[in-house]
């Protein structure tokens, strides 16, 4: 491995970026971008759906493909958390239970509609009822329905449901409400023009991006709905048109919530794609930052590409003594769940750590400890947050390994397990699911979280969740706790 020494003046304006894509996107995203193949699988439209963990890169994947559409000329429609509200959704509609209403299919219906209009009227540009192709219908109906007045996203979205509803639960005769509803089901309203929006894709691409659905998720009824419904409008609003396409993230953690979804999706597997890092990838993640930075203060970038990924590391971070000079990467990388927003925020806490004790390139190794617990705790707290809606109080039950051994047979954790749900071992806000869950459900549970690792084999190493997506647990006699919990749970070893 080659050596490459950077100079102090990279070390002044190195930057690893923001934990947000959405703020990262105006200070270089685009530069140092890792093009992987899910992204080209995503831009060439034979993904529509990504899935993945927090962190993973989703909202990147977005914001890069955003910023390039609109170069292209592409009318670009992005769908952020403040155009959607559960708790409102939940406030304002009535319960299945209230009567016949069923939920999938109307939040389906109202997301057809809503993104429906909003393609229009992002195609209905001055001038285009001058045009031919079918623009001058579009631009009546949006001029006349959807004007100077017209509704927010949010608004347009409830207005269509609560149609719906009124025609549901009101008292209304079985035979016109019959009609009234399939009316609204077929978006009657804009039926017809959908063979004139097909006329102006011809010439013109629209591209929907629907991102953040887990802010504020509440595993509510509408929840579930909203989303189910989401996903169900996505898939048929992508049939009519090459030139239309809707893109929708989603956290791994509200596909397992939401039944309805997961039964959808067995139908549209083909469009699903799972974002996943390995540690090469990482790797490359980190080492474009860093050549970025570098190409800031007219250092020669094309002597760190030559040099390869793990030399332009070892350039920032120094290793132990007499180790490796690139083995900081491995315990870094080691201590996250391959998420890029991890090793981002682990290696932007080492560097203010050296910045403020006046160090220089390379990062001392020092630094790199003095910043772990800070990490390891914030992340302990950040992944218990991640399935507050499914298991409320988790933190708690993380808490329970706190100074434990690192590594513990299986015996011993059904043991501690029993005791957890029986209650036998305190925990707090865990009565909705913990006293429900056998030792081999809350093992499940906490491997999914990236808590636990499990070795399958003997001899074999300990595996989580983030390195293999399915693992028959119910063989592994050994677990480890992750490294990335042991500074915050006071684990040694």
């Amino acid at each position: 491995m080659a050596k490459v020494s950077l100079p102090q003046k990279v070390f002044d304006v190195l930057d690893f970026g923001t934990p947000s894509a959405e703020r990262d996107i105006g200070r270089g995203l685009e530069k140092y971008f890792v093009e992987s193949p899910a992204f080209h699988r995503v831009r060439s439209g034979s993904k529509t759906v990504l899935m993945g963990t927090r962190g993973s890169g989703k909202s990147a994947i977005f914001q890069v493909l955003a910023r390039r559409e609109r170069a292209a000329g592409s009318h670009v429609i992005e769908l952020s958390p403040e155009d959607y509200s559960y708790e409102l959704l939940s406030s304002t509609m009535a319960a299945e239970s209230a009567g016949a209403w069923a939920k999938h299919g109307a939040y389906a219906a109202a997301w057809k509609y809503l993104i429906y209009v909003l393609v229009m009227k992002a195609v209905a540009r001055k001038g285009m009822r001058l045009t031919k192709g079918g623009g001058r219908e579009i631009h009546h109906y949006i001029r006349d329905n959807h004007g100077a007045q017209a509704l927010g996203t949010l608004s347009l979205l409830v207005s269509y449901l609560k149609r719906l509803e009124s025609i549901k639960l009101g008292p209304i005769e079985a035979g016109i409400r019959t009609r009234e509803l399939d009316r609204l089901y077929k978006l009657e309203e804009i039926h017809n023009l959908l063979p004139a929006l097909r006329k102006v894709l011809d010439g013109q691409r629209v591209v929907v991006f629907v991102d953040e659905l887990d802010r504020g998720w509440d595993s509510s009824e509408d929840a579930k709905a909203f989303v189910a419904g989401l996903f169900q409008a996505c898939m048929s609003i992508n049939g009519l048109h090459r030139n239309l396409r809707v893109y929708v993230s989603l956290r791994q953690e509200l596909y397992d919530d939401i039944p309805a979804l997961y039964e959808d999706a067995q139908k549209h597997r083909d469009q699903l794609e799972k974002i996943s890092w390995t540690e090469e990838s990482l790797l490359e993640m980190i080492a474009r930052r860093i050549r970025f930075s570098a190409h800031e203060k007219g250092f020669d970038v094309e002597a760190l590409e030559r040099a390869g990924d793990r030399a332009c590391w070892s350039a920032v971070f120094a290793g132990p003594p007499g180790a490796a000079r690139d083995a900081a990467f491995g315990y870094m990388v080691g201590r996250t769940l391959y998420r890029p927003r991890e090793l981002i925020q682990f290696c932007s806490e080492a560097l203010e750590q050296a910045r403020g004790r006046g160090s220089r390139l390379p990062v001392p190794y020092a630094a790199i400890e003095r910043s772990e617990y800070g990490y390891s705790a914030e992340r302990t707290k950040d992944i218990a947050a991640e399935y507050r809606s499914q298991y409320p109080g988790l933190l708690s039950v993380f808490e329970v390994f706190r100074s434990l051994p690192p590594v513990l047979d299986r015996e011993r954790l059904e043991m501690l397990c029993l005791e957890l749900a029986c209650g036998d071992v305190p925990t707090h806000g865990t009565g909705e699911w913990l006293p429900f869950c056998d030792p081999d459900d809350l093992i499940e549970i906490l491997w999914r979280a990236g808590l636990l690792t499990a070795q399958p084999t003997a001899d074999g190493r300990f595996l989580g969740s983030h390195q293999v997506h399915h693992l028959n647990l119910a063989a592994a006699r050994r677990f480890r706790v992750h490294e990335m919990f042991h500074a915050s749970l006071g684990i040694a070893g």
